[in-house]
């Protein structure tokens, strides 16, 4: 037979429990002491009196024939009150007085012979004597009764034993127990379903973030935990780090999602690059395979073609390993660097290739930062390639070296056709050409990529027919 799995009790049922279960164990322990406080409270009212009857008797030095009198007329009023069951005009005596011979016996007061009563509290007393040296009152039974009993002795060595019902004191204490019982259950009843709406009031910023969690499982990233007009701190500040938490797992989410559709698209755009050189090489080998190049013209023309495909080939798997680096964050060889020298050798590789192109430089003075000299070789190298393949060969190149605080900005600017803002917002993108422009679109990828992997960044400022102006900052050394 298999057991039903029970799902674990609710914090509200638990806390409800908690609530009431502790102030049951409070009630208890106050009805505790109140009763025993009411009891010693009112037994002492009743051994003050029986202490206060024997002190007057003994200072009053009577003797056993002096209150006979007395005796008799409680014996009579005993003998008046039916034993149990019975009816009486008269009411119950509580008090009983009797007094004891040599043997422990009741004996007859004024010819009267002792009552029941009177007889059962002569045998509820083992030692007389000893009660009558007793400076308390002590508890006896007469006929299934409580009682309270004191001894006197008398002038004439008789003792004399008086004893006080206390069944009115626990009666009293019997009403009180109900009622403290009464209030006690209504108290928890109210509290049990004053705990439960409470609970469920507090508990509903949980249950909100629990339907949250559900939605966002669900695959709603954009659910957040709503604020609460009235929550205890703690549960707002849980809120807030689940919220804070959510919103980097919502970016982390649309990150991931971004960078597998970018590596999609990367992995097309390198297979498509690889795929024009490789075609075109395989095309003139069989075209020389079937023996179509007979004329040398032909088959050196085919030769320049297949290495101008071939050295294209290899830059671009050369530009595509530099990327995979750069994503894969390698560790920098950081040295001190002049990039002012960096700067001037650029300009001067650029004009040596262009020379009709005007080329201005601002980088008087030592600017010295702290990176890898490699890396700002190709930053540069990439900017003004670019400018040299993608510009007239007249356009002006204008590069300018500044430091602010604690950055060094290198600005590249050249006075070429410019673009739109479209392209500008993808210019950083890898294979990203601009209409039938040359190159395998990598160079700017390359630049932004070392860049940020010294810490710095990259801007664009470009319009068409404004030329391009390319803004690197890179922390000083």
């Amino acid at each position: 037979m298999r057991r039903r799995h029970r799902g674990p009790a609710s914090l509200r049922f638990k806390l409800t429990v908690t609530n009431v279960v502790l102030l049951a164990v409070a009630v208890s322990v106050a009805i505790c002491v109140s009763l025993v406080g009411m009891r010693h409270y009112l037994l002492s009212a009743v051994d003050t009196e029986l202490l206060t009857s024997r002190e007057g008797l003994q200072q009053a030095g009577l003797d056993l024939k002096e209150i006979e009198s007395l005796s008799a007329l409680a014996s009579v009023r005993d003998r008046l009150a039916p034993d149990r069951g019975g009816a009486s005009t008269l009411p119950s005596p509580e008090t009983v007085f009797v007094a004891v011979g040599d043997g422990g016996g009741a004996m007859d007061l004024a010819g009267f012979a002792p009552s029941e009563r009177q007889r059962a509290l002569a045998r509820s007393v083992e030692d007389p004597a000893a009660l009558a040296a007793s400076a308390e009152a002590h508890d006896i039974r007469l006929r299934g009764d409580s009682y309270r009993a004191v001894g006197a002795t008398l002038d004439d060595g008789t003792t004399v034993l008086m004893a006080t019902s206390t069944e009115a004191v626990h009666a009293s204490l019997r009403k009180a127990l109900r009622l403290d019982v009464t209030f006690g259950v209504v108290l928890l009843g109210l509290l049990g379903v004053m705990t439960m709406i409470g609970a469920q009031h507090r508990l509903r910023p949980l249950e909100d973030m629990v339907e949250t969690a559900s939605a966002i499982a669900d695959g709603d990233l954009t659910r957040r935990v709503p604020p609460s007009r009235r929550t205890a701190a703690e549960v707002d500040q849980l809120r807030v780090a689940l919220n804070t938490m959510l919103q980097q797992v919502e970016s982390a989410y649309v990150t991931r999602e971004r960078s597998a559709a970018q590596l999609r698209r990367f992995v097309a755009d390198a297979s498509h690059e690889l795929r024009t050189p490789l075609s075109a090489i395989r095309g003139y080998l069989q075209l020389a395979d079937k023996g179509m190049l007979r004329d040398p013209a032909e088959r050196a023309r085919a030769q320049r073609r297949m290495n101008a495909e071939t050295d294209r080939m290899s830059r671009l798997v050369d530009e595509l390993l530099i990327l995979a680096r750069l994503d894969q964050r390698p560790e920098l060889r950081l040295r001190e660097v002049d990039l002012s020298r960096l700067v001037r050798d650029a300009a001067e590789d650029l004009r040596a290739q262009q020379p009709e192109r005007p080329v201005g430089v601002s980088a008087d003075g030592v600017m010295v930062v702290r990176a890898d000299e490699a890396g700002l070789r190709q930053v540069l190298g990439n900017l003004l390639g670019n400018i040299r393949v993608h510009t007239p060969a007249g356009a002006a190149v204008r590069v300018e070296l500044s430091r602010t605080g604690t950055r060094v900005r290198l600005r590249v600017a050249d006075e070429g056709p410019g673009l739109c803002e479209e392209d500008a917002a993808r210019i950083f993108d890898r294979f990203f050409r601009t209409g039938g422009a040359a190159g395998s679109g990598l160079g700017l990828a390359i630049v932004q990529g070392v860049v940020e992997a010294h810490g710095g960044g990259v801007a664009v400022e470009t319009a068409p027919g404004k030329g391009l102006a390319v803004t690197v900052s890179l922390p000083s050394g």
